[in-house]
């Protein structure tokens, strides 16, 4: 049994999460199909994971070694297959994505921080950075995606020391880490705070860190709490991701570890959201800007 909500803790979520602004529907025949297509979307990634578990990995390890090449050429594996994935999703009129006219593949040796609006966020930056490990929620290595998640990524359930330990020998590997800050999806009016996970991690591993915004329109019914049947209400999921200006580790090399990482976590945050501002500029959010 899950804990139970107090009358104020209800109201903090409705405040959150609900999504009374949004539209009418306007033709349910288009977003039936877009909820199927959506639900069948599911479904094949589902199976794609176990295929890649149980399939391909097995075959990698094989005839790659040791297992530090094998978990890079894995993510590389993950890396195309995620693009494929988002292909199969445009194709079938689920999403569109604006090409991006900027090489995620040249990001080496960061950390990789994001908004997190949608389910998905993970799948596109995945896509862009073929060399880049992932800190993932500890509760997905006991779901359909257990045989990839513990193969190729990092689970936050980790001691915290160790977890910087892992991190800085990937980055030092020249690999990157992605992290979303607020360590669940973001809401749909509002924000949550930022943990200061990513700015101890990288302050330990003295790197600099590459804000990256997942922009687009309103991603109703891949947000946290959606209803599992809705999409939004009146137009295609749209992605656009762009990277923002790199936060340099440098200028908080002299501060102690607790400075710092407020100060560097305080910094990726304004980043982020005066992107996501910028982002309400240019796509129909249906965002509460007064939350």
């Amino acid at each position: 049994m899950g804990k139970k909500l107090t009358h104020e803790e209800k109201l903090e979520l409705d405040k959150k999460y609900n999504h009374r602004e949004l539209p009418r529907v306007k033709n349910h025949f288009v977003y039936g199909y877009k909820c199927f297509i959506k639900l069948f979307s599911y479904a094949y990634f589902g199976i794609g994971s176990v295929i890649l578990a149980v399939l391909v990995f097995p075959w990698i390890r094989v005839f790659v070694h040791p297992k530090e090449k094998f978990q890079v050429q894995a993510r590389k594996f993950v890396s195309w297959s995620f693009r494929g994935f988002i292909k199969m999703m445009c194709c079938t009129g689920a999403l569109k994505t604006v090409p991006s006219t900027e090489d995620f593949r040249n990001i080496h040796g960061k950390i990789i921080i994001a908004n997190h609006p949608s389910m998905l966020d993970f799948v596109f930056i995945m896509s862009l950075v073929p060399n880049a490990n992932c800190i993932v929620r500890g509760g997905l290595a006991k779901t359909i995606l257990a045989g990839v998640i513990r193969q190729c990524y990092i689970v936050n359930t980790l001691d915290f020391d160790e977890l910087c330990r892992l991190c800085k020998q990937t980055i030092d590997e020249g690999n990157n880490v992605i992290i979303f800050p607020e360590g669940t999806r973001t809401p749909r009016h509002g924000k949550n705070p930022y943990k200061k996970g990513a700015a101890r991690i990288a302050y330990y591993s003295k790197c600099d860190v590459q804000p990256v915004l997942v922009g687009g329109n309103d991603k109703f019914g891949l947000g946290k709490h959606d209803p599992f049947w809705s999409y939004n209400h009146t137009e295609t999921y749209i992605y656009d991701l762009k990277m923002l200006p790199v936060i340099k580790i440098d200028e908080y090399k002299d501060l102690t570890e607790t400075i710092a990482a407020k100060r560097l976590t305080e910094k990726m945050e304004e980043v982020i959201y005066d992107a996501v501002n910028e982002n309400d500029k240019n796509y129909v959010t249906n965002r509460d800007k007064n939350c």
